[in-house]
């Protein structure tokens, strides 16, 4: 399959879980990929090999993305690797669960500045640096749409992503960019699954139509479609990749 047609992507946050899984896919797709980490620089370099040996193109680099210049020279070394930057897939996130009454600053900080001063960033650099006619998908939650306890700042931070990817595809798109937000519900991931019960995994994978976790590729394969020409007309979206959770 090559409906990617030497696309070239970048995905941050794609050194496992569901960065990983979309960053294979792409590649499968016939994308060449650009393999962001923040501290995995060993799981990064797994990925890409993987990639590699299937036939595709990658390199990993690293950039934290909530640093406003880690994020400017990640663009600078993509494109001078490859020319262009057709694809964003905003993947990097953190997940913290707290009360809210529980919620420290620092918990409030890290979070707001990966989830949201992350996204911020990277769109910002793609405002004139992504090629025209490209793609930016951006990453929210299911968690949105549902009222949890411990995840108030967690879905605040994955709201503002949704109200930021609404705005951005009204701005940029004159030049042919489509923009949209993925919404996973819960998915068979380190990020989701650390530190729950059982029982808790159990009951959240029951909320949906299929009465399972979702799967990284479930969601990877999503990503390839909205990155792909076929899905240009899509735009400004929240697309719930979660099984009819909600």
């Amino acid at each position: 399959m090559s409906t990617l047609n030497d696309k070239v992507i970048l995905v941050t946050g794609a050194s496992r879980g569901i960065g990983a899984e979309i960053a294979q896919q792409l590649a499968s797709a016939g994308a060449k990929i650009i393999v962001n980490y923040a501290g995995r620089k060993d799981a990064a370099d797994e990925v890409v090999t993987s990639i590699k040996n299937n036939g595709g193109d990658a390199i990993a680099l690293q950039a934290n993305v909530s640093n406003t210049n880690a994020v400017k020279q990640l663009f600078d070394e993509a494109i001078n690797h490859y020319g262009r930057i057709d694809v964003l897939v905003n993947n990097a996130g953190i997940m913290i669960t707290k009360l809210i009454k529980d919620t420290t600053d620092e918990d409030f900080a890290r979070q707001f500045d990966i989830n949201v001063k992350g996204t911020f960033n990277t769109l910002r650099e793609a405002a004139t640096r992504l090629s025209d006619h490209g793609s930016i998908i951006n990453f929210s939650s299911t968690t949105t749409r549902v009222m949890m306890p411990t995840y108030g700042t967690y879905v605040a931070s994955k709201a503002a992503v949704e109200q930021l990817t609404r705005i951005f595809a009204k701005e940029v798109g004159a030049r042919g960019i489509n923009v949209n937000a993925i919404l996973p519900g819960p998915t068979n991931t380190e990020l989701f699954t650390a530190g729950k019960p059982q029982e808790l995994i159990d009951r959240m994978a029951s909320l949906n139509a299929f009465n399972r976790l979702g799967e990284p590729i479930d969601i990877a394969r999503v990503v390839v479609l909205l990155a792909s020409d076929e899905a240009k007309w899509i735009s400004g979206q929240t697309i719930g990749a979660n099984g009819a959770m909600a």
